[in-house]
């Protein structure tokens, strides 16, 4: 059923007819040629998608060999929730300075942008912000051209000469950093802060491509970024959702918004078990009915011990102890141990059958006999059981006669935002 409803939201999200009010938006990225290996050259990346970012700077010598340079740097909140110049200007002196301390000040790189918010691409150096997502709310920038935003704080310094050559998301580049490696690979997911995934789709069914669809040399394919976080905005995931899926909505900072997202991702699932942990203390089911400052704390579950919780081995509990010990509890008996981690594994297999059931419907649409799919993320590259949890539910979901495998992508929204930047050049060569 979950299946099917997603499928109905990507191919409302492709029409011209429902693409206005279709809640998987389904962005066009422009994007039409996967690496083949044969990209070469220096390429500066630029990640922004949380509360840091990051510049890099990636040589690519031959296929399977490269060198990288990268520095993260901090988005203080006062600039996360500020004017879109001051965030601009913030991107541009890092640049710069990455620039200085790496001696390519004096040269003209081609960079290559990972922009990890709702963007509608106009092109592959066009893209217009959708919407702020992730804690940011930074004025000035919604329905702005964020390249442009970018080239204006680079001209306003007049100090580097950098050509933006593609605006991507963190699931493109995620895909394009696991297709240099493995050819097979036709989907990019993210399981991280936020849940998105992106995959490859026929030119023929985007009534949204703007460009010749047919002809002599016009490519098939496009990689269509799907912003899937949002499903079920409209309710159609109301028939799985619970009442901790609904309290952690209310307090969000956008209430009925991608509530997929918020049944899936890192930023919510440390507290949707401590939101049940909480309700099962004061029923007087866990911890003698006695729980502690800490834990009745919004926020102060946080996702990583969802993830250390489950990596004890069968019948032990130390670090469930632990993080127990640092909430507060440390009166807590085997049987919360066992209930506690109990909780946990709910909430982080509700969440990989989720994502399961996209990827899932996404492979039996493109139909191709075997596919790799690309994932990345937090959640996916450090829960314990994540990547068997979903192995076994796409499995169950795929037709037979399909092969998948899901493969760890390697920094897909630096690496990958290069690789989008040297796949244009090439092309454009």
């Amino acid at each position: 059923e979950l299946m099917r409803r997603i499928i109905k939201e990507i191919n409302r999200g492709l029409s011209k007819e429902t693409h206005a009010e279709a809640d998987v938006k389904c962005f066009i990225t422009y994007v039409q040629d996967l690496p083949n290996g044969k990209e070469k050259g220096k390429f500066l990346a630029l990640d922004l998608g949380g509360t840091n970012f990051r510049v890099l700077l990636i040589h690519l010598k031959d296929e399977n060999d490269f060198e990288m340079l990268s520095k993260i740097y901090a988005i203080p909140q006062s600039i996360m929730l500020g004017s879109g110049t001051q965030l601009f200007d913030h991107i541009a002196e890092c640049l710069a300075n990455f620039m200085k301390e790496h001696s390519v000040y004096e040269e003209r790189l081609p960079l290559g942008f990972t922009f990890s918010f709702p963007l509608t691409q106009l092109g592959l150096t066009k893209g217009i912000l959708a919407r702020w997502t992730k804690g940011f709310n930074c004025s000035g920038v919604v329905g702005e051209d964020v390249v442009q935003l970018l080239k204006d704080a680079i001209a306003r310094r007049g100090d580097v000469q950098i050509d933006i050559c593609a605006i991507l998301n963190d699931t493109t580049g995620t895909l394009m950093s696991c297709a240099w490696k493995n050819h097979n690979c036709r989907i990019g997911l993210i399981v991280g802060t936020g849940s998105n995934a992106c995959y490859v789709e026929r030119v023929e069914n985007c009534d949204l491509f703007d460009g010749p669809k047919s002809g002599p040399g016009i490519k098939q394919h496009v990689l269509i970024n799907t912003e899937w976080g949002a499903f079920g905005d409209d309710g159609a995931l109301d028939f799985v959702r619970t009442e901790y899926d609904r309290e952690i909505d209310q307090h969000s900072i956008n209430p009925g918004r991608q509530l997929q997202e918020k049944m899936i991702s890192g930023m919510y699932m440390g507290e949707l078990a401590r939101l049940a942990i909480v309700k099962f203390t004061k029923a007087g089911l866990l911890f003698g009915g006695v729980g502690s400052d800490i834990l009745f704390k919004r926020g102060q579950f946080f996702t990583k011990y969802v993830s250390e919780i489950e990596s004890d081995k069968p019948g032990t509990y130390t670090y469930c102890r632990d993080v127990l010990d640092e909430l507060g509890l440390d009166h807590a008996t085997d049987e919360d141990c066992a209930n506690v981690r109990y909780i946990c594994e709910c909430v982080s297999s509700r969440a990989a059958h989720l994502v399961s059931a996209g990827i899932a419907a996404l492979i039996n649409k493109m139909d191709e006999p075997s596919v790799t799919v690309g994932v990345d993320g937090s959640v996916y590259r450090f829960h314990p059981k994540f990547h068997d949890l979903m192995v076994q539910k796409i499995r169950q979901f795929v037709k037979p006669s399909i092969s998948f495998d899901l493969m760890l992508s390697e920094d897909g929204s630096g690496r990958g935002a290069a690789l989008v930047a040297a796949v244009a050049c090439r092309e454009a060569h």
